[in-house]
């Protein structure tokens, strides 16, 4: 029972550390072709080579769906997007499911999976041992008894 409760703390555990904030992606759309760029935050990668390795950079903001406009896709240079104005231009925020989400429906995959080999394993070993009762056949113990003859 110990063991139980140590691999649930443990799964626990597991699933609130992985489970960070959904990534999100900007949908930019010039005139009909369209490309997803991810919104994710990031350190900046340095300016100059000169500083001292302990001054780190600040990280950046965390991307929101309000970063996720015709100005961002714009200011991205992408081909799709070349000669495109800003009427050209249309854009959608979304975002994927959590790790926690994907962690929780992959659990319940296996464990249902695990579940049928199980069974399917038992009922193997079972024919295997003789211990499986089957219809029609007759028990030792003599309680069949035909019906509808007298």
């Amino acid at each position: 029972m110990n063991r139980l409760t140590t691999l649930l703390a443990l799964f626990a555990f597991i699933t609130f550390s992985i489970a960070a904030s959904p990534p999100r992606f900007c949908k930019c759309t010039c005139f009909t072709n369209s490309t997803i760029i991810p919104l994710s935050t990031h350190v900046s990668p340095p300016s100059s080579l000169n500083k001292p390795a302990l001054l780190l950079e600040p990280r950046a903001a965390p991307a929101s769906c309000a970063t996720c406009n015709k100005a961002f896709c714009l200011s991205q240079r992408l081909p799709i997007c070349k000669d495109a104005e800003e009427k050209d231009v249309f854009t959608m925020c979304f975002q994927r499911d959590s790790r926690k989400d994907q962690i929780v429906v992959l659990t319940f995959i296996a464990g249902t999976v695990g579940l049928l080999v199980w069974a399917a394993v038992r009922k193997v070993v079972e024919r295997r041992r003789g211990e499986g009762v089957r219809i029609g056949e007759r028990t030792g113990t003599g309680s069949y008894a035909p019906v509808g003859r007298s």
